[in-house]
């Protein structure tokens, strides 16, 4: 034993033998002769080991150890955290994230309820309903404000931001009045541009909206206009135009032309979020109302659109005497 010498050089022939160097690792092909890769060479007793400490730390947390429940119980949890997320993302669209400053508004305002609606497409408007405890007090609407700018040699048209924060101020609505924005759905035949351009507008007017102190409710599309039997293939732009002249007689000027269909779908958005709907019985009125409209000075055509839709009788009641 006192004549063993161990030499650097027995050491390194150790070491490579048991370890591989840096340099051939990243380089495998240059490896020497001498060096074989074998399954006990590159998992030793060490890797091993950390190997299976590391998985015991695994088992010992919670939260990895857990295993997703089967069954209903499983669907269910999916459906509550889906729930969960709807209600968060609504939540951060509402101002102190409830609806109670709606009534907080009425009270300020002399018991008068704001309702907005807004198309976001190029085209669309917004629109501003006014009701008071008996029902409809006044409509108004207004075109998109827009400005054109040039995308390589193509002329294109997009929502003026500046324009629309200026035409929400000068509503001087109450904080917290309630927005109903649509939700468009995008369908294939639209194209990238469609697609883009619709996404544009509906992000545009939520972050407009909330931050001018709006709480916004996402509408779909498919949801109002079923809600106003405008969902069938059959219907048009010209259908919205025509009930939301029905609906709204004195805005009637304001919707004769195909291009007014965002007035009138806007108009339409907001009387939905009122809870206003149209139904196949077009008997929904009550006699006294119907009585009020033949003394009314409305016109005869007027008449007989409200007399076939299913607008509150109060609401009808305020737009004789307007």
């Amino acid at each position: 034993m006192d004549n063993l010498v161990l030499q650097p050089h027995h050491l390194q022939q150790q070491q490579r033998r048991l370890f591989l160097l840096p340099q051939d690792l990243m380089n495998p092909f240059s490896l020497s002769s001498r060096i074989k890769l074998k399954p006990q060479t590159l998992f030793s007793k060490s890797l091993k080991c950390s190997c299976f400490c590391t998985i015991s730390q695994n088992l010992e947390n919670p939260i990895a150890a857990i295993k997703p429940p089967n069954g209903k119980s499983s669907k269910s949890s999916a459906k509550s955290s889906l729930q969960n997320l709807n209600e968060s993302w609504l939540s951060s669209l509402s101002i102190n994230g409830t609806n109670s400053n709606k009534i907080e508004g009425i009270e300020e305002n002399g018991g008068v309820e704001w309702v907005i609606g807004v198309d976001p497409d190029l085209s669309g408007a917004m629109a501003l309903l006014k009701y008071d405890s008996s029902g409809f007090v006044s409509a108004q609407v207004f075109d998109s404000p827009v400005v054109q700018l040039s995308v390589g040699k193509t002329r294109r048209k997009r929502l003026d931001a500046k324009s629309i924060v200026q035409l929400l101020q000068s509503l001087d609505a109450p904080k917290g009045t309630t927005a109903y924005l649509e939700q468009s759905i995008p369908f294939p035949q639209d194209g990238k541009l469609g697609w883009w351009s619709g996404g544009f507008g509906y992000g545009l007017w939520i972050g407009v909206l909330v931050a001018s102190g709006f709480s916004v409710v996402p509408l779909p599309s498919n949801l109002w206009k079923r809600g106003f039997e405008l969902a069938r293939s059959s219907s048009s732009k010209d259908d919205s135009r025509e009930l939301a002249a029905r609906l709204f007689p004195d805005l009637s000027s304001m919707l004769k032309r195909k291009k007014d269909h965002g007035r009138a779908e806007a108009l339409l958005i907001a009387a939905y979020g009122k809870g206003h709907r149209i139904k196949a019985d077009e008997s929904c009125m009550s006699d006294d109302t119907r009585e009020a409209l033949t003394k009314s000075c409305m016109s005869d055509d007027a008449r007989e659109a409200l007399t076939k839709s299913c607008v509150s009788d109060d609401a009808r009641e305020a737009l004789t005497k307007s």
